[in-house]
């Protein structure tokens, strides 16, 4: 059909002319637009195969509009290929097709008799690409958790380690207690005072309690730790269950249809409240990573804590020890020095008695006979030459002074001697008590050891613990 040309018309007034023309401009432009779509929608649908493109998008069905830029074109092929290139493309929403009749004068072509394969399609591939990256957070979320149940392994492996090791504190606080209530055993007249082992067992019991406080700080704050991590698991596994409820018809081949493998780590997206990663699974993994580093960090303090302890345990240990021993090695010595004193004082006790006995013969000759009688006539005072040699005045014989005086003499030393005997008596006697008080400190001393030898915790500890503790 051609368009009546009524350039030539001037008959009729001017306002009833452009009436006129402009009823027949739109009457061309409807036909145009009728010719249009009927040469669009006469067209054989292809096989669901080649129709695929006509969808190019998942979420993105497009309605189509005119536009009215075309309106002085005559040819009727120009027409329709103006006509589909001036169509522009318009996002909807997911699952919904419609035609804007109020944006234009014409409504787009009819849909092809495909449009139902085709939407359900693209739903099965929307559906699809969800269940893939829902399966990818899904990946993340477990691997997370995993991450976090084999740290929970390690951490309770240091805690074990810390039980043992407080145990360990707790049994040589028992062997100081039992040290220092077995030196109470000592002889109480010549052992009873303090000495630098006492001492020493009082920096240990200070040492091994500050040792014990610290451990059991860090005993609760690995439980506290523990805590948190079972937190952080049972929140990231009910997140992966939340989500693994859409997954029931997802292959587990964990192929995208292209070939490609969709992985845990490849899954990067923003948290979106209707999206396959949610805030909450943002807020689990967030928590789960930081989880993650305090613990990290815990078990770095823990060893760090159980070496040092493990060093000053064993310091404090052998200081007492050797301590212990040179005191046992001071209260032998003294011992023997005592047996050597006791042996001299009762070799001088010896002497002092044959002495003793000389001086008594010599005090009993000095006193005379007990009788009269047994007086001799040359030891008498009244003999025939001492009377005639007194029978001139001024001479005197000093014979019965010096007797007197050396009677008196003789009896002063023995005296003196008596005392002196008896006072070395005292002497050793003080010397043995003394001797069997060394001995008997000397044997608590040496038991005492040996109950600390004995009762030392022999268990084995990992050797990153031992590292820079054996000097």
């Amino acid at each position: 059909m051609e368009p009546v040309s009524i350039a030539s018309l001037t008959i009729g007034p001017q306002s009833w002319r452009e009436k006129t023309k402009h009823s027949i401009s739109l009457a061309e432009k409807l036909i145009r637009q009728s010719d249009a779509r009927k040469s669009s929608s006469a067209s054989p649908c292809r096989p669901r195969s080649c129709t695929l493109g006509l969808l190019s998008h998942v979420n993105t069905p497009v309605p189509l509009e005119l536009n009215e830029t075309e309106k002085n074109s005559r040819k009727d092929s120009d027409n329709v290929n103006n006509t589909q290139s001036s169509y522009k493309v318009r996002p909807m929403s997911t699952g919904t097709t419609r035609f804007n009749l109020a944006s234009g004068p014409l409504v787009a072509p009819f849909p092809p008799p495909c449009l139902r394969e085709q939407c359900a399609e693209a739903s099965v591939r929307a559906a699809g690409e969800y269940m893939r990256e829902v399966r990818g957070v899904e990946g993340q979320l477990r691997k997370q958790a995993c991450r976090v149940g084999q740290e929970g392994i390690k951490l309770e492996r240091e805690r074990a380690y810390l039980e043992r090791m407080l145990r360990s504190l707790r049994k040589d606080l028992l062997v100081n207690q039992k040290s220092v209530e077995e030196r109470t055993l000592r002889p109480p007249t010549t052992e009873t005072g303090r000495d630098g082992a006492d001492s020493l067992l009082d920096c240990e019991k200070k040492q091994l309690s500050e040792l014990k406080i610290q451990l059991e700080g860090a005993l609760r704050d690995t439980l506290t730790q523990l805590q948190a991590l079972s937190q952080c698991s049972k929140l990231l596994l009910e997140c992966a269950s939340e989500r693994s409820c859409v997954l029931d018809l997802l292959p587990h081949s964990g192929y995208h249809s292209a070939g490609g493998r969709c992985t845990p780590s490849q899954v990067t997206m923003k948290p979106d409240p209707t999206g396959p990663y949610t805030p909450e699974c943002k807020q689990a993994m967030e928590s789960s990573s930081l989880a993650l580093t305090q613990s990290q960090l815990l078990r770095e303090q823990i060893r760090c804590l159980i070496g040092e302890a493990i060093a000053r345990q064993k310091s404090a240990h052998q200081l007492v020890n050797e301590g212990l021993v040179k005191k046992i090695a001071e209260t032998v010595s003294l011992k023997q020095h005592l047996t050597l004193s006791s042996a001299s004082a009762r070799q001088a006790i010896y002497r002092k008695q044959r002495q003793l006995n000389c001086i008594q013969h010599s005090h009993g000759r000095a006193l005379g006979p007990v009788s009269s009688g047994d007086v001799m006539s040359r030891e008498r005072l009244d003999r025939p030459l001492v009377q005639v040699y007194q029978r001139h005045p001024g001479t005197q014989l000093p014979e019965a002074m010096h007797l007197i005086q050396g009677g008196a003499v003789v009896r002063q030393c023995l005296l003196s001697s008596g005392g002196e005997l008896a006072q070395l008596r005292g002497t050793r006697l003080k010397l043995m008590e003394d001797m069997r008080g060394k001995g008997a400190a000397a044997q608590v001393d040496s038991s005492i050891v040996r109950l600390r030898r004995r009762l030392i915790d022999r268990r084995v500890m990992p050797s990153f613990f031992l590292q820079g503790t054996s000097a």
